[in-house]
């Protein structure tokens, strides 16, 4: 890959322009209420991560903004964001990382931190990839979002989770979960393509084990980012942190026919 990594979905999944750009996700963001996560929420510090879905705006983008409304109080306190996303375009073994410097989108360059880049390397199962990363939606539409919260002054490690058991996801992240400064967004949406009572019952079941963070029963069916999600889930277990349900909606709800719909949800991990 060249230094910088051009966005592949700008114009298609969110807008090309960057006015329109940054004032959609403003007004998604302030469109948003913060959930109830707790009296401690401000003393406990910023969140470990967050499970966010990845389509496109018009349909996802509320239930993204659910998620990352919660990081306004943040902004300075994080200062890392590992981005981790299932493989659309490119078969995956373990865990991809990118050869790039730099991430675009039409608010800005995002650096990548090479530092924790390395340090995943490192780990068994992760390699370079950046076939896998060109033309891949699940980590970029999450990134205007970080830029408009967090502004200019954070890095990105972007993970691409292809075929891989959730312990050894667990083990290759160990290293950034939970650490000082950094933040884990799991990429994923939920059931794809079922009528809207059948979406909604298989969406709340998948909710109820996320929380319960039991991620032995959780397929594919449940999740398109089944892999990034069982290894958060597995993480979350290690360290005895709480899953928190933020959003839970599909693109009936939001923009699309209840026919045939996708279910989008978010969660809070602490």
């Amino acid at each position: 890959m060249t230094a910088v990594r051009r966005a592949a979905v700008a114009g298609t999944f969110y807008p090309d322009d960057r006015s329109e750009l940054g004032a959609l996700v403003d007004r998604l963001l302030d469109g948003a209420t913060p959930a109830d996560t707790g009296s401690d929420t401000i003393v406990s510090g910023p969140p470990v991560a967050l499970i966010v879905p990845h389509a496109g705006y018009t349909y996802s983008g509320p239930v993204a903004a659910s998620a990352y409304v919660h990081l306004r109080p943040w902004k300075q306190a994080i200062s890392r964001v590992v981005v981790v996303g299932p493989a659309h375009r490119s078969p995956v073994h373990g865990l991809a990382l990118s050869s790039a410097r730099a991430f675009d989108t039409p608010l800005g360059r995002i650096p990548l931190d090479l530092v924790a880049n390395d340090v995943l390397g490192r780990r068994a199962g992760v390699d370079l990839d950046d076939r896998a990363h060109s033309l891949e939606h699940s980590i970029e539409v999450h990134l205007p979002f970080l830029q408009r919260v967090l502004g200019d002054h954070w890095s990105l490690v972007p993970v691409i989770a292809g075929a891989a058991h959730a312990t050894d996801v667990a083990d290759a992240l160990e290293a950034v979960w939970g650490a000082d400064g950094t933040l884990v967004v799991v990429s994923t949406d939920l059931s794809h393509y079922h009528d809207l009572p059948t979406a909604r019952r298989m969406d709340a079941d998948a909710a109820a084990t996320i929380i319960a963070e039991q991620w032995e029963a959780l397929d594919d069916e449940h999740a398109c980012g089944v892999v990034p999600v069982r290894g958060a889930l597995e993480l979350a277990r290690r360290h005895h942190n709480s899953v928190t349900l933020l959003d839970l909606r599909n693109s009936a709800d939001t923009a699309g026919p209840a026919a045939s719909v996708v279910g989008y949800g978010s969660f809070l991990v602490r």
